[in-house]
């Protein structure tokens, strides 16, 4: 590939926080490798002011705006040297195409590449052992990457992560559990994470409970009159959300947008897991050097077949509250 020493390089990540967050060590590595490029991030609305935090990143496409641009506005914003479709959106690989875009890069196993990408890597990630932000890096192959980095040589993210300023009358120190995943992942029972939420009470831990105010009727009253603790579900913007997490002690979730959150700012991100091929924490354990992974058994029958389980309800109030502690 002939690229020039100032390109332009779209990445296209148009899903869910989590997702993004996963896909910061990429941008990390373009920066290197291109110091003097112009890096785009096309993404969702929603998910707009986590990728104002990557400090690698120049520009920001915003998703749902492309969508109502005419064809002439959207080919103007869509001028670039390269765009990495890291995760393979029909729509928006029509559209890089439509726009000339010189180098477009995909994977080989979406049918919908083989008319919109000139640049096609075979890799798949359903039943990889790979961490998702490693399987990343197979789109950087033809921009010169040599090997897939290790999980270990990619975890260490959070100094191109800038934390939101926001006025918070909260004192350091909390443990932030977040019960719900809206059918992300496996879900820990949300009567364990009160019976959690007791123990860090009496332990003279101050507790937030977050998630969306879907998720906080869902909640209900589980967490009624618990000393030290504050449901704030339904209260926090997305950069109230950052700002709350950058500021705890530990997070506990399952394998959601917040827990990677959590790792993007190396707070002790503590990840509740079922086995399962493909949600594995080896797949999806959250960035950085104090993240952590929890599951009940490691060689669960149920799981190894790809089953239905519910093997993460064995995780104990205990294993969680010692690796807050520790």
């Amino acid at each position: 590939m002939n690229i020039t020493n100032t390109p332009r390089i779209i990445i296209s990540r148009t899903d869910s926080i989590g997702d993004v967050a996963l896909t910061l060590p990429l941008c990390i590595w373009i920066k290197a490798k291109f110091p003097q490029s112009t890096l785009v991030f096309l993404c969702k609305r929603y998910t707009n002011e986590v990728v104002q935090c990557f400090n690698p990143v120049d520009e920001i496409l915003i998703l749902e705006d492309l969508e109502r641009a005419s064809d002439e506005t959207r080919n103007t914003l869509l001028q670039g040297d390269v765009i990495l479709h890291v995760f393979p959106n029909k729509q928006v690989a029509s559209w890089a195409r439509k726009a000339g875009i010189p180098y477009r890069i995909g994977t080989s196993h979406r049918w919908f590449h083989w008319f919109t990408c000139n640049v096609r890597v075979p890799f798949t990630r359903k039943n990889s052992s790979l961490h998702e932000a490693q399987l990343n890096f197979n789109l950087l192959l033809p921009l010169g990457l040599h090997a897939l980095p290790s999980f270990v040589a990619i975890q260490a993210v959070e100094s191109s992560f800038s934390v939101p300023k926001v006025m918070s009358t909260l004192d350091a120190g909390y443990v932030v559990l977040h019960p719900l995943s809206q059918g992300s992942a496996v879900e820990y029972p949300l009567s364990s994470y009160t019976a959690l939420a007791r123990v860090l009470s009496k332990a003279n831990l101050r507790i937030l409970i977050t998630g969306t105010a879907s998720e906080g009727d869902r909640i209900g009253d589980a967490f009624e009159g618990i000393p030290g603790l504050e449901n704030l579900c339904g209260k926090c913007s997305l950069r109230e959300l950052i700002a709350l997490i950058s500021n705890a002690h530990a997070l506990v979730a399952c394998s959601t947008g917040p827990l990677h959150l959590a790792g993007l700012m190396n707070i002790k991100a503590i990840g509740l897991f079922s086995v399962r091929t493909p949600i594995h924490p080896g797949r999806w354990k959250p960035l950085g050097m104090r993240s952590m992974a929890l599951v009940k058994d490691p060689f669960c029958p149920r799981c190894a077949l790809q089953q239905e389980c519910s093997c993460i309800s064995g995780i104990t109030v205990d294993q969680i509250f010692h690796a807050i502690q520790d």
